[in-house]
């Protein structure tokens, strides 16, 4: 069995045998009770306790659920009516967490005081079953079955992984590839993990770059170790929802306008935290996805708030705290919140203090309980205007008086992934007024984390990547250098810090870093192809040539190595060459203005004046602002002798570009010729 499900169940189980609970008894003699008015009503299953726990408990409680037991029926409900009458009546069951008054949230499983007072009655009354005939009909659970109906698509894992018998917390992520080939947009994810009696919990990444896949198998098994697993990307890509699965948290669909993108070579990864129980288990996730037709219109984010590095909590203390704070530099409106902390968890909060110092309670547990740790979707959104200030402030207990606190004695508790370490993480999903408010939000998120810690690779190259994104590639610089003084020789960091010196016109120094980037990852397709456009830079095409060979053996469809490769080999005097390029890469991609420009230069080369025209002309139409490419539509209708029009394309290049001295040039050339044909005509 599962040890911490174990220790959740024998927690609750004990407080039974220690005469806390018992369970009803028909019959059973009981102790004289003060007179009453007059007799109770009967109180039954069928009517009064059926629609309560139909409603609140059986999401958990049934064959195959996260609880115990079912109680699917109305045996299963009596054989346990006094435990049950207990527990609601303490609020331990259902578990709900969060204080009344301090957030409102989706699928509130909290009772009402007149629900537990009735359940409270039908257990003294030995829990009568009544008309089962009247009584709502149950709720249908198997195990196979999906709680939000039938998905678009099952992703299963392609093979089962079996959790080792025995030792400490098992991390593993599992990689599953979306069977797709054009865009699909995500409106719900079901995950069904396999095993639930060894997992803790599960969350999913989304990684659109394969490096995952590359990590997958290496070490003889299904997956690959590790829990907090970075996804390498280009450009930074901020979580934007909480995709998880967790015991008694049953998923949900996304908000209107609020789905997220799978195409091509998507893959989704499990990251999976695994407890052994004793015997050797099996698990072989699957993954539900719900699809829409819809793109999203509006674009969410996760904020993380976290303070491990504080995390240091001496045995025996009752009180230790940590915090953090953000202040936000966008209006947002938050949409739901997810309190993670282990064992030693005592009082969770969450909140906002507006500018002008009200505050707004995201979240409070005054009794945190890592068995029921769950993400919070708030009924409604709740605005915060910009300069507001988010914070969490955790309290932990490692003294014998905290009942999980799974040392005893307590010992020393820092921080770390396993459950017998502590974390203190809040996370919270956001939604900023406009989309241009997700990169300010981003940036300011990676500036917090690099004040608390500079040596945070993480927040230092997603700082470089959202600042390359926006241009800032002088500033973008310093961060990726930190990066990779903080993880030396990382691939994709070396690769980026390449891309920004390459902008900067350090075409040197950027191919010692695409250099170091092939050395660490002689498959990374994107530093073939810096590379070979930082040696065309340099007039070196031959070797550019071989990179760009490389590019389409690992990504044949690639539209922009085939162009490349085009120029590489105009360079090299490789007409024909040059032309079998282009071409391929316009039937890849018919909307690269640059590829038909470049097409139309080499039939031009050719002498073949009247196809080149009308890729001139494509090019014109797809970036009408390219004051380089009215110069070459003016040069191949100014060859055709059509000189009125070469003069309103050189005069529009100049336009566009008054800098553009070959415009220049060809304008004056143009009009010289235009007026001496003229004025032959006068004479």
């Amino acid at each position: 069995m599962n040890t911490k499900l174990a220790l959740a169940c024998a927690f609750w189980m004990g407080w039974l045998a220690s005469g806390a609970l018992a369970p009803a008894q028909t019959g059973a003699p009981r102790q004289a009770t003060p007179a009453r008015a007059g007799p109770a009503p009967t109180v039954t299953f069928a009517k009064d306790i059926a629609p309560i726990v139909y409603q609140n408990c059986t999401v958990c409680h049934h064959p195959g659920g996260s609880g115990p037991f079912s109680l699917l029926t109305y045996k299963g409900a009596h054989d346990r009516a006094g435990q049950i009458a207990v527990v609601t009546k303490s609020r331990y069951m259902p578990p709900w967490l969060p204080k009344p008054g301090y957030g409102d949230f989706l699928g509130e499983r909290r009772l009402t005081d007149q629900q537990i007072e009735t359940i409270q009655e039908w257990a003294k009354q030995g829990a009568p079953e009544g008309d089962m005939s009247k009584a709502p009909p149950a709720p249908h659970y198997n195990e196979g079955d999906w709680l939000l109906g039938k998905p678009d698509m099952i992703i299963k894992l392609a093979r089962p992984y079996t959790l080792p018998a025995n030792g400490t917390d098992v991390f593993r992520n599992f990689v599953s590839p979306v069977p797709v080939t054009s865009p699909h947009y995500v409106r719900a994810v079901e995950i069904h993990p396999g095993n639930k009696l060894v997992i803790h919990h599960c969350n999913m990444l989304v990684d659109r770059s394969g490096a995952s896949e590359r990590m997958d198998g290496k070490d003889g098994q299904i997956g690959f170790g590790g829990m907090e697993i970075e996804v390498e990307s280009e450009q930074f890509e901020p979580q934007t929802h909480f995709t998880f699965w967790k015991p008694g948290t049953p998923p949900y669909q996304y908000p209107k306008g609020m789905s997220w993108e799978v195409d091509k070579g998507t893959d989704l990864v499990l990251n999976m935290h695994m407890l052994p129980s004793g015997t050797p288990e099996v698990l072989q996730p699957v993954i539900g996805l719900y699809f829409t037709k819809d793109p999203p219109t509006e674009f969410p984010m996760l904020l993380e708030l976290e303070d491990d590095e504080a995390l240091d909590i001496p045995a025996g203390d009752k009180n230790f705290t940590i915090s953090d704070s953000f202040k936000l530099p966008v209006n947002v409106q938050v949409l739901g919140v997810y309190p993670h902390a282990h064992y030693l968890g005592k009082d969770i909060e969450g909140y906002a203090t507006l500018p002008d110092g009200t505050r707004k309670w995201l979240i409070w547990i005054p009794h945190w309980n890592i068995y029921w740790q769950a993400v919070y979707p708030l009924a409604k959104p709740l605005f915060l205007p910009a300069g507001t200030v988010v914070t969490m402030k955790y309290t932990y207990d490692n003294s014998t008086d905290n009942p999980l606190n799974p040392h005893n004695p307590p010992i020393r508790v820092k921080a770390g992934n396993r459950s017998s370490e502590e974390m203190g993480h809040l996370w919270i999903q956001v939604l900023p007024a406009h989309k241009s408010g997700l990169k300010v939000l981003q940036e300011a998120l990676m500036r917090h984390r690099i004040e608390k810690d500079p040596n945070v690779f993480l927040a230092q190259f997603n700082l470089g990547a959202i600042l390359q994104s926006q241009g800032k590639t002088a500033e973008a610089i310093p961060h990726l250098e930190k990066a990779l003084q903080v993880w030396p020789h990382n691939a994709t960091a070396e690769n980026n810090l390449g891309a920004a010196l390459l902008s900067e016109g350090r075409v040197v120094d950027a191919i010692t870093h695409f250099r170091a980037a092939l050395k660490a990852r002689p498959d990374y397709p994107d530093a073939h192809y810096d590379l070979g456009d930082a040696l065309l830079a340099l007039n070196q095409p031959q070797e550019a040539v071989e990179h760009f060979r490389a590019v389409l053996r690992l990504k044949p469809d690639d539209a922009n190595a085939h162009n490349d490769m085009g120029s590489a080999y105009v360079m090299l005097g490789k007409v024909a060459e040059a032309e079998t390029e282009f071409k391929t890469a316009i039937r890849l991609n018919p909307q690269n203005a640059n590829v038909e420009d470049n097409l139309g230069y080499v039939l031009a080369q050719s002498g073949r004046m009247a196809e080149a025209l009308p890729h001139f002309q494509r090019a014109v139409e797809l970036k009408p602002d390219s004051s380089d490419f009215h110069n070459d539509l003016g040069m191949a209708v100014a060859n055709g002798g059509n000189l009125e029009r070469a003069v309103a394309e050189f005069e529009q290049a100049v336009r566009l570009n008054p800098q553009n001295s070959s415009a220049r040039k060809n304008l004056e050339n143009a009009r010289a010729q235009l007026a001496r044909v003229n004025g032959g005509i006068r004479q």
